[in-house]
């Protein structure tokens, strides 16, 4: 479960991006994973939440947008959406396609509380 490695590496970019006095404040650690990315949400918030428990980050949840997969007609210039893993270019049929989205794993944001609100 690759799933378990990628958590910890969130996690790891949050710590990088946050002094220790506000750990305990991340609400949301917002997510691209594009279709192709080879992730699944659901593991991932599973892992999330196991590494993070009883920790500075115990409240944060990941947000995940996900990013469908869509390539650019080497031969026509088409952008098009790629569905069932069919390549083809829908307006002149090439093949010869780039990937344009889809692969993407990066973490967007990361949300902290405000220091009026508390945590539920």
């Amino acid at each position: 479960m690759h799933e378990l490695s990628i958590a910890q590496n969130i996690l790891d970019i949050v710590r990088e991006h946050l002094p220790p006095e506000d750990r305990h404040q991340v609400r949301t650690v917002k997510l691209k994973i594009g279709e192709l990315a080879g992730v699944v949400p659901d593991s991932l918030e599973f892992c999330f939440t196991a590494i993070t428990t009883n920790t500075p980050f115990a409240h944060a949840t990941l947000e995940i947008e996900r990013i469908p997969l869509r390539a650019r007609c080497s031969a026509c210039s088409a952008e098009f959406a790629v569905q069932e893993f069919s390549f083809a270019c829908p307006a002149c049929g090439a093949t010869n396609v780039d990937i344009i989205a889809g692969r993407e794993l990066q973490v967007t944001s990361i949300d902290v509380l405000e220091e009026h609100e508390e945590i539920r």
